[in-house]
């Protein structure tokens, strides 16, 4: 079975992920553009220009079947609070890595982040029928890291210099991952912290 990742709207209790277009830039610059949300990252959102540039990469990704961006929508406020996207789909070896990943700053330690990544994970794993989902953190970044941990994942290792940063310069990264067969343990684990919060 062939996998197919097309655009979808991804709906959760508290938070509905939407696909990511054009449209939705000056709300994403209004909650994304705070430099405290790109301190520990390896890519940096400073001014408007950037966060076209940005969607525009991701957009462009999409049309080459590569990504799945989306934004996330609080649906208390109807609010745009962040972005995450599918990336490096892979449909021959049925696994895609879920990344670029932020969250405006009053959102964070919320539960939009445990959502968002068990409505993708449930997504991916359920409708897409991945056998690996993949995850990537700058290795300095012990935020991100434990958070990945906390859902389930796996760390598998480092990868040494494995991307250079515009503003941090040649930096490891931390690779993570969940298999199908763990998907049943971590989506239980998921749905328990999501009551829990």
């Amino acid at each position: 079975m062939m996998m197919r990742v097309e655009p979808v709207t991804l709906e959760g209790l508290h938070i509905r992920l939407a696909p990511l277009t054009l449209s939705h830039h000056a709300a994403l610059c209004e909650v994304g553009l705070d430099e405290r949300l790109w301190q520990l990252t390896t890519i940096r959102l400073k001014t408007a220009e950037d966060m076209f540039r940005y969607i525009q990469a991701a957009l462009q990704a999409q049309a080459e079947g590569l990504a799945l961006p989306f934004v996330m929508i609080d649906k208390a406020s109807e609010q745009i609070v962040g972005t995450s996207r599918y990336h490096h789909i892979n449909p021959t070896h049925r696994r895609l890595e879920i990344g670029f990943t932020w969250i405006a700053v009053p959102w964070q330690r919320t539960r939009v982040n445990t959502e968002a990544k068990y409505l993708m994970l449930k997504q991916a794993f359920e409708a897409y029928q991945c056998v690996r989902v993949e995850f990537k953190a700058d290795a300095s970044n012990e935020p991100s890291c434990r958070a990945l941990l906390r859902i389930g994942a796996r760390q598998e290792g480092i990868l040494r210099q494995y991307v250079v940063s515009n503003h941090k310069g040649v930096r490891d990264l931390a690779l993570f991952s969940i298999i199908d067969r763990e998907w049943p343990e971590v989506k239980a684990n998921l749905e328990k912290m999501l009551q829990r919060v």
